[in-house]
């Protein structure tokens, strides 16, 4: 049986978006949305060993998962990891070394579900990691979504006292131009390997693939108005779409 580990991981504050990892959200605290989508992952694959942990130093987050989600693993956070300049990848594998040498066996892979992104459907996880396992040549597949402008037809650059194109093409239509798409943090898939051995804490250091989500994913929560338009969203889709609303009906309720 293949074993993984998702990892659920939040700082204490945020510089840009002050407590982003405790706001409530449409009605619930944030982490839940992620913690939902985290188990409907483990119910529709029971052929894999799932652990969950939450890598935190914030004790109110800490308080918040075990309140409703006792089963998930508290991995704390040294001081030496909580920089706003630490790579995300040094957290992933204290994560995992610390997981590792609690239950005393390897996984095979991790997958990161960031917290500030909300709308994530259980088949986004269950789609990124299919992926993953039907590329044993790759070291990780990440979620991303279409992206709106192109670096090869319509976004510029400052030169000096005027702007060109960031990359000089001949396409006179976004059709010609190579897809690019944007990447919206929301899901990592990495294989056990390539994740420990990492030393840069560059993820092109590895050969990736993407899983494409839907649109909206790439609003990633990192600001008060990026706060304030997800909400709007998401009430739309709660209302009119059963596999975004899977997730939030999902949340558990308190514990008498």
């Amino acid at each position: 049986m293949k074993k993984v580990l998702i990892t659920v991981c939040g700082r204490a504050g945020s510089k840009g978006f002050r407590n982003k990892n405790l706001k409530v959200f449409c009605g619930q605290p944030l982490v839940y949305y992620t913690l939902s989508a985290a188990a409907l992952f483990a119910a529709a694959r029971p052929d894999l060993a799932v652990d969950v942990a939450l890598n935190t130093d914030s004790p109110e987050l800490q308080r918040l998962v075990a309140d409703r989600y006792p089963e998930v693993t508290i991995v704390p956070r040294p001081q030496e990891l909580a920089g706003d300049t630490v790579p995300k990848m040094a957290v992933f594998q204290q994560t995992l070394a610390e997981m590792e040498g609690r239950r005393g066996s390897r996984y095979d892979f991790l997958i990161d579900l960031d917290i500030t992104s909300p709308l994530r459907r259980a088949e986004d996880i269950t789609g990124a990691f299919a992926k993953a396992e039907a590329r044993p040549d790759v070291d990780l597949v990440f979620s991303a979504a279409p992206a709106r402008r192109n670096p090869w037809f319509n976004m510029v650059k400052a030169v000096g006292d005027h702007v060109e194109k960031v990359i000089e093409s001949p396409f006179t239509a976004r059709q010609q131009a190579p897809a690019v798409f944007d990447l919206n943090a929301s899901i990592y898939v990495f294989r056990r390997d390539f994740l420990a051995a990492n030393r840069t804490g560059i993820l092109w250091d590895g050969k990736c693939d993407i899983f494409e989500m839907f649109d909206t994913g790439i609003l990633d929560i990192d600001s008060e108005e990026d706060y304030l338009l997800m909400e709007v969203i998401a009430d739309h889709l709660y209302r009119t779409s059963p596999r975004f609303a899977a997730v939030q009906h999902n949340i558990r309720p308190p514990r008498d």
